[in-house]
């Protein structure tokens, strides 16, 4: 009989220590899994080749992980108006994109309260400012891109985020005047100024066109 008994106890604290080793081969499955999935995730957030083009908040700015034209527009924006579609600023300019009422002229835009509650509106019209842009800076496009000017350097998406401050015009003086005539305007953002916050964005999807519409 206490023979029987030990046999028991032995068996019990077998089985006791297998259930142990169990439970602990679970738990290291288990933060294993999790460690794999956020390591999966990181790596989505982070790669440059991801297709994804989500926005990241850092402080009161949105972050675009990809630097395509979506987030060349959303930053231009933030900067313009915190990307607010029913802004309107102390000079008149309108917006989120800020658009003055000789550029809304310019697509054919004359009611500029129906302008102000259209948002599909606002897009096509900056994307139809950056068109013709791109068309009266092709040349220097292609001239300035990689140049270094008053330590900046320049970039298409720069250039493109110059002339919606300053006017195409602007930008070819300060280009070709290499950086001596400058622009700023009345809250005292300057070509230069948008030239480095903007750079490096890609925007080869915007085609250059003299007479893009809305």
């Amino acid at each position: 009989m206490k023979l029987y008994c030990k046999f028991a106890s032995h068996n019990r604290k077998i089985c006791f220590i297998k259930k142990k080793i169990l439970l602990f081969s679970v738990i290291i499955l288990f933060i294993n899994a999790i460690s794999i999935d956020k390591k999966k995730y990181s790596e989505s957030e982070t790669d440059p080749s991801n297709t994804l083009n989500f926005p990241k908040s850092i402080g009161n700015e949105i972050f675009y992980l990809k630097r395509d034209f979506v987030a060349f527009k959303e930053a231009v924006a933030f900067k313009e108006s915190q990307g607010k579609y029913a802004a309107v600023n102390t000079l008149g300019y309108l917006g989120k994109y800020q658009f003055g009422r000789t550029t809304l002229h310019r697509f054919k835009i004359y009611n500029t309260q129906e302008f102000l509650k259209n948002p599909t509106l606002q897009e096509k019209a900056f994307v139809a400012l950056c068109q013709v842009n791109k068309w009266i800076l092709r040349k220097d496009i292609k001239r300035y891109i990689g140049k270094t000017i008053n330590g900046i350097k320049i970039t298409e998406s720069g250039i493109l985020a110059a002339a919606h401050l300053s006017g195409a015009g602007n930008v070819k003086k300060f280009l070709r005047s290499n950086g001596s005539r400058s622009f700023s305007d009345a809250y005292g953002s300057s070509i230069q100024s948008y030239l480095k916050k903007f750079k490096d964005y890609n925007v080869s999807s915007i085609v250059a066109n003299q007479k893009a519409t809305v």
